[in-house]
């Protein structure tokens, strides 16, 4: 089992910047076997992948967010982060810390593919972004 808790989520004016962060625990986190990412859900929308970061420290970014976003993880891997800068409206949403079980070798394309939801195995409770015009 994998618990992921989420914060640093807050209200923000257009071009202002937030740093989320999650931190992994559980008798079943090992940083090596897990893909990481960040997904956001905004109401009456699936959920959207917005950066991930395989075990090797590989990442991709969705189009929305590249040269905006930074995802990154501490020395241990035990806590995962997203830099985001240059914040506009669009960005409003909740955002979850997710992790998915992977081959240490495995190409973060098939580990944890941004437009594939459902491969993440566990998610956190998610933290609200709020960023006004």
């Amino acid at each position: 089992q994998v618990t992921l808790v989420e914060s640093g989520g807050g209200s923000v004016q257009s071009g202002g910047s937030l740093r989320l962060s999650c931190v992994a625990s559980g008798s079943g986190y090992s940083p090596e076997k897990y893909c990481m990412g960040w997904f956001r859900r905004t109401p009456g929308k699936d959920s959207e992948g917005v950066a991930v970061i395989a075990s090797d420290g590989s990442t991709e970014y969705a189009d929305s967010v590249k040269g905006r976003f930074t995802i990154s993880q501490d020395h241990d891997k035990t806590t995962l982060y997203l830099q985001m800068d240059n914040l506009e409206p669009q960005d409003t949403a909740t955002y979850y810390c997710t992790a998915a079980r992977s081959h240490p070798e495995a190409p973060i394309s098939l580990a944890c593919p941004l437009t594939i939801p459902t491969n993440m195995d566990y998610w956190g409770e998610g933290t609200l972004v709020t960023v006004s015009s």
